[in-house]
Formats: C-alpha cells, structure tokens, sequence
C-alpha cells in the first residue's frame, strides 16, 4: 500500500471519528460541504484552467431547488439532493455553453455576469423568500430509513456524499478525460493541434463541475434546512477562490485545506474553535466579527506573496525537491 492510500484510509478514518471527538458536528459538515464545493471550483480552475466568477450560482441554485421540492413538494431527502443536482448540471450546461465561447478575463467576466442574474433571480422569485430565504425546509428520512433529524445520523450521510464527490474528482482527474484537461491548461493550441474538442472537453469540465458544486449546495441546505441568498453571492465565488488558492489549486487535497482554514476562521465553533483558540492563541478571531474577512484577505495575500503553490503545492513542491536531491547523491 503506498503512502497516499494510507492518508486517505487515515483521512476518511479520522472524519468517521469526529463525532466521537467531541467537535461539533454542524461545524464538521460545513467544512465538508464547502471543502466539496472548492474541490469541484478546482476542477475546473486547477486542472482546466478555466476561471469561474460565478460558480456560486450553482451552489445556490441547487440549495434552492432541492429544498423548494423537499418542502413545498414532499420529495423524499435523496429525491431533493438528485432534483438540485440535476438543475445546478442544467445550469452548468446553458452557463457553460456561453462562457466558453470565450477565455481567460472575458470567462471569468460572463460567468459572472450570469451568476449575477441568476443571484437577482433568487432575490425577486416568491418560491425563494427574498431576502428572507428559504426556511424551515425538513430534512425527513433518507430513502425511508435513516432519519437525518438526528444530527450524527446527518454527518454519516454528508460524509459519505463528501467521499463520494471526492473519489469522482479524484477518478476524473486519474483518467484520459483528466489528462486531455491538463493538457488544455497548459497549452489549449496543441491540444487543439492534437485533434482534441477543446470547447467539448470544456463545457464537460464546467458541467461536472457545476454538478459537484450542486451537490454540495443540496447537502448544505440539509444541514441548516435553509437555502439563502448568501449561498448564491458574488462573495460565496470569491470565497471558493480564496480557499482554492490558500490550499493549493492543481492539487487534490488543497482545496480540502483551504476550506478548513477558512470555515474555521469565518466561524465560532463552540468548544472545537475554543480548543484551537486555546492551543493556538487565535481567541481574538472569534471577536472580529465581520471584521474577520480583512485577516482573510491578509492571509490570502500572503499566501499569494510567499506560497504562489498553496499550502499543499509548496509543500508538493519541497517534497519533490528534497526527493530529487536524495536521487543525486
């Protein structure tokens, strides 16, 4: 077994024992949802190149869709989860099939653009709540057995959708589809010399890509039983960004990091963020308010300025350094 099967054995180990940790597990499956979302954001940024403004749009609109057909028409939890995966793919393929029409500035701009207008959608559609969102949607019993009242029968549920997402992402990337989207980053005219649709290959990439963010938007909107506007900002694209880069884009388990460490200094965490702060000297986080988000932006420009790979790229890159040395002597 080689040491990158063995982290994740130890990985997937560690999340299944969380609730036995005492952290709370709210806090828990809001890392795994947003870690989802920056996993899939990365996908598309990391592997193909392609910078999204707006790919809050399908974290939104899955939340709004899947809770829209829990409450108002008594879809079962993995019926909603399947209904606002399948509108945030719909989504992807009509923003996709625009976007792409363009590159580089002009594709972050019209994804943008269009996730603004599906934002202002949201805001003035009756089935949405407004400004007041979507509330009260219950989380029911999955396929008529497990009931996700319970909050650690929530987190298992979550967990394994996070997994589940993750080893897509990590199958995408290990196969030719993967290889044939690397080779569009690094040089889209010899791909397209190669004979490869460059445009097919990405409206898929977008379109898988706005599938996981769904997914991760459905089981976010189980766990607080609400779906607002703030899922669906141009601020929730930048954040995915920012945790992408802090962890390292290009890389499978960056984003993973870089959610961490954003979730965990946006939030108090009870007696989980009380412990870090405790250990770490960092309580004062918990007194900033919303004033928080200008530490956020320090740190995202010192990472920029001293880790240009993320956390995991530079650490990948030290690795391969030191392992090449040993080589030579």
């Amino acid at each position: 077994m080689n040491r990158q099967a063995l982290g994740y054995i130890l990985f997937v180990a560690f999340l299944a024992a969380i609730p036995l940790l005492g952290i709370y597990p709210i806090f828990a499956m809001k890392i795994m949802c947003y870690a989802l979302f920056a996993c899939a954001f990365n996908l598309l940024l990391g592997f193909t190149g392609l910078l999204s403004f707006g790919h809050a749009a399908f974290l939104g609109g899955a939340a709004y869709a899947s809770g829209h057909a829990i409450k108002a028409w008594g879809f079962s939890p993995e019926l909603g989860i399947l209904y606002g995966v399948a509108i945030a793919g719909v989504m992807g393929i009509v923003m996709g099939a625009l976007a792409i029409r363009r590159s580089g500035i002009y594709f972050a701009m019209i994804t943008m653009a269009l996730s603004q207008m599906v934002y202002f959608f949201f805001l003035q559609a009756k089935f949405t709540g407004g400004e007041d969102g979507l509330q009260g949607v219950p989380r029911g019993t999955l396929f008529g057995l497990i009931d996700l009242k319970s909050d650690l029968n929530l987190y298992y549920v979550v967990m394994v959708i996070f997994i589940v997402g993750y080893l897509i992402i990590w199958r995408t990337v290990h196969s030719p589809f993967g290889q044939v989207l690397k080779a569009i980053r690094e040089n889209e005219a010899r791909a397209v010399s190669l004979g490869y649709d460059v445009e097919r290959f990405k409206l898929l990439a977008f379109v898988l890509s706005a599938l996981l963010a769904g997914l991760a938007g459905s089981a976010k909107m189980l766990i607080f039983v609400s779906a607002t506007l703030s899922d669906a900002t141009w601020q929730m694209s930048g954040l995915v960004i920012l945790m992408t880069l802090i962890g390292g884009m290009g890389t499978l388990v960056g984003p993973v990091i870089g959610a961490f460490i954003v979730v965990l200094l946006e939030n108090k965490v009870g007696d989980f963020g009380a412990a870090i702060a405790k250990h770490t000297g960092v309580e004062w986080f918990q007194r900033l308010g919303e004033s928080v988000t200008i530490v956020i932006g320090l740190i995202f420009v010192i990472c920029v300025l001293a880790f240009r790979r993320g956390l995991v790229g530079e650490l990948n890159a030290w690795l391969e350094k030191r392992k090449s040395l040993s080589t030579r002597a």
